[in-house]
């Protein structure tokens, strides 16, 4: 322990509110109280925004609370702003006079392990309020308090302008998009029009049997899932592995280079909504696989220039149009094969298609040397996180 630092239960230091979801019938899109549920809506160490309102709110987290995911995934925390509405997949945490909110929340930003070793459930794992407030934190002097927060504050700025520097890139690629293909779902430009089944030799579903925990193996062949795919990227933060003998099993749902992952399941009113996020798989072929709630698109050789329809798939008009057109519950909905097959594609001239890919090259290489920075920064605040927390 440093000198002059104690450690005390989150019960001790803070007033903990665990969520409780409000009556189904209070829940809208435009009147009341914030409604969040999950990590969904867990920006960069910010809430980011429900499009979810409860005009008749059980439990509440005041502004600048900690919040802490405490059902699956467990043990992410967060800040709010403002005052929301707290449903049972999360609590909130806020301070006394001792210690400082920001404090709080990099000291439970290292805690995950902790949480998920102490989350209880066979196959939805969840933490208890009793855990929560028997929670330990180390607690400096206040003065060391907020200097610890200035200096993570800090690096973590950096990487958010870094990851500016990165939106600015997609917005350039989108901008160079438009300018030579127009709006791809209002086709304003008149292409000929396509079903994406038309441009491909296969979509298929992921593999829909349950794989047991014991098969995620910690390297391997990937095995991606719901969490791992996103618009034009990959998380690979808590990917996991299977076996070949495994792979071999699954060889229908094997993945080739340049495949589109499309995930298939989410709801419509959250801004980082998993429903019809689409990426492309630029590994080698038969080295990942995927589970049931993704599926893949395998485009016919010379039909379409991938990164053309990648950016078609990934644009906004076409995350608007697959909400409009997916039918299902108020909020969470499902895509089909079947539907993904009729996804309407502009096909403009293959030679555009080639000179729109080479742009995006270039903005990619630049995009790289951006994503290399922010590693280092990353790397950077785990060093000075492991110092001041373990």
């Amino acid at each position: 322990m440093k000198q002059g630092w104690e450690y005390k239960k989150l019960g001790e230091v803070c007033n903990i509110t665990m969520g409780q979801s409000p009556d189904g019938k209070s829940i809208n899109d435009n009147e009341g109280v914030e409604f969040h549920q999950g990590k969904t809506c867990f920006g960069e160490h910010t809430l980011g925004v429900s499009n979810l309102f409860s005009n008749a709110p059980v439990k509440l987290a005041e502004a600048h609370s900690v919040l802490l995911c405490v059902r699956a995934p467990v043990g992410y925390p967060n800040i709010t702003d403002r005052k929301i509405c707290i449903g049972r997949g999360l609590c909130a945490l806020y301070a006394k006079e001792d210690i400082d909110n920001k404090f709080l929340f990099y000291s439970l930003l290292g805690k995950q392990s902790h949480f998920e070793k102490n989350a209880t459930g066979s196959t939805f794992k969840a933490i208890s309020s009793k855990v929560v407030s028997n929670t330990e934190i180390p607690i400096p002097p206040k003065s060391t308090q907020l200097a610890i927060v200035s200096e993570l504050d800090k690096i973590n700025e950096l990487i958010r302008l870094k990851k500016e520097q990165l939106k600015d890139y997609d917005n350039l690629a989108q901008s160079i998009f438009y300018e030579m293909f127009g709006d791809p779902v209002e086709n304003d430009k008149g292409w000929e029009v396509k079903k994406l089944g038309e441009l491909c030799d296969k979509i298929s579903n992921g593999y829909n049997a349950k794989l047991e925990e014991d098969t995620y193996k910690s390297e391997g062949i990937m095995y991606f899932r719901c969490q791992n795919v996103w618009r034009n990227y990959f998380d690979y933060s808590d990917l996991v592995y299977i076996d070949e003998d495994t792979n071999q099993k699954m060889k229908s749902s094997s993945l080739k280079h340049n495949d589109f992952l499309i995930t298939k399941i989410g709801r419509i009113n959250t801004e980082n909504s998993s429903l019809g996020r689409v990426s492309l798989y630029e590994g080698e072929d038969d080295k990942a696989n995927l589970s049931g709630n993704l599926c893949f698109a395998r485009l016919k050789k010379d039909a379409a220039v991938h990164k053309f329809i990648l950016y078609i798939l990934i644009s906004n008009q076409f995350r608007n149009y697959i909400r409009r057109t997916t039918v299902g519950g108020i909020d969470k909905r499902a895509l089909n094969v079947r539907q993904i097959s009729s996804f309407p594609i502009i096909s403009p001239p293959l030679h555009l298609q080639h000179l729109f890919a080479q742009r995006i090259e270039q903005i990619e290489h630049q995009k790289s040397e951006v994503a290399k920075a922010i590693t280092d920064l990353e790397t950077l605040l785990a060093s000075r996180m492991q110092h001041w927390f373990e």
